[in-house]
Formats: structure tokens, C-alpha cells, sequence
């Protein structure tokens, strides 16, 4: 299933869909449809794995979203269809995130930034302004990293981040404040200029 090129930008096929198509898809996987299962893999596993790259870290991203689409999978029957399946895979998502990070000693995370481009001191200053940025991010608690990484990264509205975390959609406001106050002080730390 590792089939996704990363050089792709995620899908938008899956936000597409209509709620009927994913009712269908959804009970073709259930049924145990490869043809759907594949379907449904590949038009969220971008997302996923971007998703995860932010939260574990390039190193571990394909372990994780390989993770969460085993769960997927098997709880795919829990899905009641009451949100849409994109916040619902989300949720699966932060669950695996988060879990991945509790389990491990060692915290990391791929940068926010983008890839730097430009001359040599530019792209110099960038990436270290980028492992600045990593270091940072993974100094911060990982219940508001999932908060922030699906806000800044995935651009999700504040329902949509409460439904994939589970918490309140005012939670979600005071959980991003916290993160961007926790993350300019760890920048501050190192000496962020």
C-alpha cells in the first residue's frame, strides 16, 4: 500500500466526495471490496501521510500512516456517518499521532516550513530556521502539536479539528493558543531571532 508518491500534492478527491459515494465506498469496505479498500487508500493516504510526517517525524511517518490505515480498516464499521469521513479518518489519524508519540522516547517532527529555495545563504538560513522550527515543535506537548499541525498544516476549521480530536470546538481555540504560546517560547529559547 506504500504506493503514494510524496512529491504528489494530497488528493482532493477525498474532500470531494459526496455523501452518498462514501456511504457506498464505505460499505464496500466493509464488505471486504479490495477494488474500494484501494479506492479509499488512495484518495486519503496523502493526507494521512502528510498528516503524520508533521506530527512523528519523516522517520516514522510511513509506520504511522500504515498504522492508521490498519485501524482503518478494522474500524471501519464504527463509522456512523454522522461527520464527514475526511474528520473522521483525521481523528483516526491524531489518535495514531498521538499514540506514536506517547510510545517513543525521542520526539521529532518535519518542519511547518517549506522547502527552502533561493541562494546558498537563504537556503542556509532556512534550514536552520527549519531545524529551529523542528526542535521546537517537538519540545511541545503533543495533544496541542495535533491541534496545531491540523490548523497551520491541514488548514481545518476549528469543528473540524474538534471532531477529529475529540474535544470541544472551543478547546480547540485555547489548545492553539497555548500551542503558538509554547512554541514561540521554545523558539525564543533557542535563540530565535
Amino acid at each position: 500500500m506504500n504506493s503514494r508518491r510524496r512529491d504528489q500534492p494530497a488528493s482532493d478527491d477525498f474532500a470531494a466526495m459526496d455523501h452518498n459515494s462514501t456511504q457506498r465506498m464505505v460499505a464496500a469496505c466493509i464488505a471486504g471490496d479490495q477494488d474500494a479498500m484501494r479506492m479509499l487508500y488512495e484518495r486519503c493516504s496523502q493526507r494521512v501521510y502528510a498528516q503524520m510526517v508533521r506530527m512523528v517525524g519523516v522517520q516514522d511517518a510511513d509506520d504511522a500512516t500504515q498504522q492508521v490505515f490498519i485501524h482503518l480498516f478494522r474500524k471501519l464499521d464504527k463509522f456512523d456517518g454522522r461527520s464527514k469521513l475526511e474528520t473522521w479518518v483525521y481523528r483516526l489519524a491524531s489518535n495514531e499521532a498521538l499514540q506514536f508519540i506517547r510510545s517513543r522516547s525521542r520526539h521529532s517532527t518535519d518542519s511547518l516550513l517549506d522547502d527552502p529555495t533561493g541562494n546558498s545563504d537563504d537556503m542556509r538560513e532556512q534550514t536552520e530556521q527549519a531545524e529551529m522550527l523542528d526542535v521546537a515543535l517537538s519540545k511541545i506537548n503533543p495533544e496541542l502539536r495535533v491541534v496545531l499541525v491540523l490548523k497551520e498544516q491541514e488548514d481545518l476549521s476549528y469543528r473540524e479539528i474538534a471532531d477529529a480530536v475529540g474535544i470541544p470546538e472551543g478547546t480547540v481555540g485555547s489548545r492553539l493558543n497555548r500551542a503558538r504560546a509554547d512554541l514561540r517560547e521554545a523558539l525564543l529559547q533557542l535563540g530565535w531571532e
